[in-house]
């Protein structure tokens, strides 16, 4: 056999990649909801106050918050169901990577266990050639993606973690993801037509996570994000015409938030006379928000103002499709790294998003935020 020969049949090496999940956390249990709650509000992205009023703000909120996040989550079972969730996504990932790479999923919740220390703990010790951070948040904003990297690359530089790592910080252009997204809704809204007296007329609320409206005035992409996503997924509904609304719930303070929420949408449907389907968007896992909020709290609100049917489409947690869409995610990502990447490669929000990621990267060299682009 010909050197030439030889070296064509040898395989190429399997890239040692550690994939790290980010995501919000949760309490696992009643007693921890408190921590949670100031593990939450302590952190400056969410609470934008002096630094020296934070603190007591933020227990003071968490001490009015406690009695009914504890309800919540007694709802729940005890606890939050989000880190198991994770865990599965983070399994059914890996397997998935592990075609192709020699790959390992990693969990880093920011405001309850498993926090960025101890991923970067593992992370290290299985001694990865690279690293891709990979947040489950399809919308990049400051207060959830934005906080999870400045939280990571704190722990890393103080565990001296140095390897070569990509990050990807949105993922809601991919059309791999909207195709699964939309299949989900599609599949509510054909169950919901099936379900209803002929001729009810049908509104799909699309909802997301709130934020305060200042944060988005500000240059948070969020919102500029979510309604982008909301089209592209549109696009893949049986009636892209179909009647329906981007809206926002889980309000948490009294300054003024993204309009228009999801409460003031289910009371005007009731007005109006058309069934409702809600397909959560920003979520890919169930929690509180879902479990509770959409499934408990707006029903019972929509049964009160009259809305003649509502329905929930399922969030994506660990389906085949979906995971499918994340892995592919994952490889794009990987093959543009190291360095900053969207899943269009460089920055996709206008110029006007002064807090997208990609416009601190390359003007502003003092942030916590700044990273260097693909």
């Amino acid at each position: 056999m010909s050197t030439r020969q030889a070296d064509a049949s040898v395989k190429p090496a399997r890239p040692r990649v550690a994939v790290v999940l980010f995501n919000l956390g949760g309490p696992d249990n009643q007693d921890a909801v408190r921590p949670f709650l100031m593990n939450l509000f302590t952190d400056p992205a969410i609470l934008r106050v002096p630094p020296f009023i934070r603190p007591f703000l933020a227990r003071y909120i968490a001490h009015k918050r406690v009695p009914a996040a504890q309800e919540n989550y007694r709802l729940m079972g005890g606890g939050s169901p989000l880190l198991p969730l994770t865990e599965r996504q983070a399994s059914a990932l890996e397997a998935d990577l592990k075609q192709d790479w020699d790959a390992k999923c990693f969990i880093a919740m920011r405001y309850w266990h498993p926090f960025s220390e101890a991923a970067v703990a593992a992370v290290k010790a299985w001694q990865p050639e690279e690293i891709l951070l990979l947040p489950l948040y399809a919308q990049y904003s400051s207060t959830t993606t934005g906080s999870s990297l400045v939280a990571w690359r704190e722990a890393a530089a103080k565990a001296g973690l140095a390897v070569k790592t990509t990050t990807l910080c949105c993922w809601f252009e991919d059309e791999a993801v909207l195709a699964n997204a939309a299949a989900l809704a599609q599949g509510t809204i054909d169950a919901a037509k099936a379900a209803l007296p002929p001729g009810t007329p049908l509104r799909v609320l699309f909802s997301a996570h709130g934020l305060p409206q200042v944060i988005v005035d500000r240059g948070d992409p969020y919102q500029f994000q979510i309604e982008a996503y909301v089209a592209g997924l549109r696009r893949y509904l049986t009636d892209p015409a179909i009647d329906s609304l981007v809206c926002y719930q889980s309000r948490a303070t009294p300054q003024q938030w993204l309009a228009p929420s999801t409460d003031d949408a289910v009371m005007e449907a009731g007005r109006d006379g058309v069934a409702l389907v809600v397909v959560p968007v920003a979520f890919v896992s169930d929690h509180s928000e879902t479990l509770v909020e959409l499934d408990m709290e707006y029903r019972d609100l929509a049964e009160k103002h009259g809305v003649p049917g509502y329905f929930r489409a399922p969030v994506q947690n660990d389906d085949p499709g979906f995971i499918a869409a994340l892995a592919g995610v994952a490889r794009h990502a990987q093959s543009r790294g190291p360095g900053l990447c969207s899943t269009a490669g460089g920055r996709i929000c206008p110029t006007p998003h002064g807090n997208c990621p990609f416009a601190q990267a390359g003007h502003d060299t003092t942030s916590r935020m700044a990273i260097p682009a693909c």
